[in-house]
């Protein structure tokens, strides 16, 4: 599965506003609900909420993937979040994170999440990556760079 089958544009910001690490969650969720859908913003912010209280998704090198499984919805949900200054996300090397992934997965999926948790990680490992997606001028040019490095994975 390409992450770009579930990632659009409108699933991306580009210069996250928050400070704080739930501030994150609740930004990066904010674009994943409908206004009609019977699942809140609030529902999927307390799943990620819950999974960093058992440990911190900040992987280090600026990067933080929260994820969780979520009952009641159907398909995978992502978002890509950029904070140009860095937000403090306990994160293993003790640095801010810059670049975040969310990942929410249905209550009884099991390998489609694993495979795609581990390809956002494999993405993120490379420095040039990261890099060029700190120095994009736009969510077209993020999505873009995820686009085309999903497709050589």
């Amino acid at each position: 599965m390409n992450l770009t089958d579930l990632l659009t544009e409108e699933h991306i910001i580009t210069d996250l506003a928050c400070r704080d690490k739930d501030s994150v969650l609740r930004e990066l969720v904010s674009v994943l609900t409908d206004p009609g859908a019977s699942i809140t913003e609030e529902v999927l912010f307390d799943v990620l909420a819950e999974r960093e209280r058992l440990g911190s998704t900040g992987i280090g090198n600026g990067v933080a993937i929260p994820h969780g499984k979520v009952k009641g919805i159907d398909r995978l949900l992502v978002s890509f979040g950029r904070s140009l200054h860095g937000i403090d996300f306990d994160s293993l090397d003790g640095k801010p994170a810059n670049l975040f992934f969310v990942l929410l997965a249905p209550e009884n999926s099991t390998g489609v999440h694993l495979k795609l948790l581990a390809k956002i990680s494999k993405m993120l490992k490379e420095k040039e990556f990261r890099t060029g997606l700190m120095q994009a001028s736009s969510g077209e040019d993020i999505f873009e760079l995820i686009k085309k490095r999903d497709g050589e994975l």
